[in-house]
């Protein structure tokens, strides 16, 4: 079965101190390789910090026009699809879990915000704030000297704390009620992402959780106004697409990657969702 090409951080780079990590300014090589890669997925978190520069980008079959001042923060199993300008600049950062996952609860919270945010638009002085964090990262990374991984993982943390108060109306304080609710959104989140082919049914999710029904389609409800049973759905058709617009596959070959034995009861699901069959979707959007 053909898979949606996935692009890992150099062996170079995870053998290394870091362990998972690195950050490059943007330049014409850069965007050349991103180019030819066509829609890919990574298996890392991926930070485009976009100071100048127009272009395309597309992320999950939304494409983003590109301007200045833009943060892009797209986590792993995601697709995306970059065609910038050569005139572009800024800096890329790569990371996975081994090298940078917040300890500490209100960091991760907020880490967990910013990637579930794709696009993250600021205005000049908000985004020169971030990107000085971003600056600071890259020449730590470059120069190596002793403690440096430290010193980047405590920038990151800067960098998501400073993020998230600029894409939040200049930084108000939310509510803990508000904020609990908005943490576990996102452990949701998570956990459906990595079982997604293997776990559909909310109580699966309820029981990982330690939540009941109900506490979970109030945390769903709250934040982004669905249902938790709406917000799988959504995720296994968002999938499907993934597959449709990305490969050649067979709609078989999909229906079981996405844990479906019966091709024709998936059909059904995706029509219900969509209005299309699955082969009328790619033959229409492709």
């Amino acid at each position: 079965m053909n898979k949606i090409p996935i692009a890992e951080i150099p062996a170079s780079e995870r053998n290394s101190e870091e362990n998972g990590f690195s950050i490059s300014e943007l330049d014409s090589s850069l965007l050349a390789k991103e180019r030819i890669r066509g829609k890919h997925r990574h298996n890392f978190f991926f930070i485009l910090l976009i100071k100048k520069g127009t272009g395309i980008h597309e992320v999950d079959l939304v494409n983003y026009d590109v301007a200045d001042n833009m943060i892009f923060c797209l986590r792993p199993g995601q697709i995306h699809l970059l065609k910038l300008e050569s005139d572009v600049t800024g800096y890329v950062m790569r990371f996975n879990t081994n090298f940078y996952q917040p300890n500490e609860k209100s960091i991760l919270q907020k880490f967990r915000k910013a990637t579930h945010t794709n696009l993250c638009p600021l205005d000049n002085n908000r985004f020169e704030r971030v990107h000085a964090i971003a600056e600071r990262i890259f020449k730590e990374f470059s120069d190596k000297e002793e403690g440096y991984t430290s010193v980047i993982k405590a920038s990151l943390d800067m960098f998501f704390i400073e993020l998230v108060r600029r894409c939040n109306n200049g930084g108000q304080v939310e509510d803990q009620v508000h904020s609990y609710k908005q943490d576990r959104l996102e452990e949701f989140l998570d956990l459906l992402r990595c079982n997604l082919s293997s776990m559909k049914q909310v109580s699966q999710y309820t029981t990982m959780m330690n939540l009941s029904a109900f506490q979970l389609n109030e945390i769903t409800k709250t934040t982004i106004g669905k249902t938790a049973s709406e917000v799988i759905n959504e995720q296994i058709v968002l999938e499907a697409k993934r597959h449709l617009l990305a490969l050649d596959e067979q709609v078989k070959m999909i229906s079981e990657s996405l844990g479906y034995e019966d091709v024709s009861y998936f059909i059904r699901f995706f029509k219900k969702h969509t209005g299309y069959s699955p082969d009328a979707y790619r033959k229409n959007f492709r």
